[in-house]
């Protein structure tokens, strides 16, 4: 299977929107995990709701949303142009974002359920020898907690490898800049003889999609190991 130089670019850019998208997206959605798995406070049946909203609602309407705010009329895209010159309209960056928001609620739940399996008591005598919050949190913690945040990338990857309807909703198909592989399977489809294309581009995402989903399932089962290790 021989790729022409615009499908190698049309890779190189998938691949670059889906790991900045996970990169951009790990801290928030690993301190909303936290928050959710540990946390008790009014409303947070309702934050988690807003965290899963981009799985039920249709992709076209997240996309108008974060054109709505990130636009170059609306309240943030307004204000990062006007402030800092940033425009996220027409830009493998907007596509990023988009990407971000869409791989969210995936990266959120393999997070937090790896929280949730943490054995607190492993916690508490850390606390009861005198280690201090922090330092409980970053040697016992966070290390248990690995794989699953491992696993929230892999899923966060996969879903932003695939993800069409928000990005191009959002920052529309611009050759070289924001047509990843979806986009350009479904601008490849719109063209009369371009089957071989769209059979080439579309057999490549099936191949990302799947070694991300299948690393995944391997981190989640590393991760149930550990966990039945650390009660035996």
């Amino acid at each position: 299977m021989i790729l022409s130089s615009e499908e190698w670019g049309i890779i190189l850019l998938s691949l670059r929107v889906s790991l900045v998208a996970v990169g951009l997206m790990l801290p928030v959605a690993f301190a909303l995990a936290w928050l959710l798995a540990r946390a008790r406070f009014p409303g947070k049946l309702l934050i988690d709701a807003l965290v899963h909203l981009p799985l039920v609602v249709p992709p076209v309407v997240t996309g108008w949303l974060l054109l709505l705010l990130f636009g170059a009329n609306g309240p943030i895209g307004g204000l990062l142009e006007r402030t800092l010159g940033i425009s996220l309209m027409f830009r493998w960056t907007g596509a990023a974002l988009a990407a971000a928001i869409m791989a969210m609620p995936l990266m959120v739940r393999a997070m937090r359920l790896s929280i949730e399996g943490i054995d607190h008591r492993l916690e508490l005598a850390a606390r009861t020898l005198g280690a201090g919050r922090w330092r409980v949190f970053l040697t016992i913690s966070l290390p248990l907690a690995l794989p699953g945040l491992l696993a929230g990338l892999v899923l966060g990857f996969a879903r932003s490898i695939g993800e069409f309807g928000a990005t191009i909703t959002f920052v529309s198909d611009v050759p070289g800049e924001t047509r990843t592989l979806p986009i350009a399977i479904y601008s490849a489809l719109q063209m009369p003889g371009a089957e071989t294309a769209v059979t080439r581009l579309a057999i490549l995402s099936v191949i990302l999609s799947l070694a991300a989903l299948v690393a995944s399932e391997m981190l989640a089962r590393r991760a149930a190991g550990g966990r039945t290790n650390h009660v035996l």
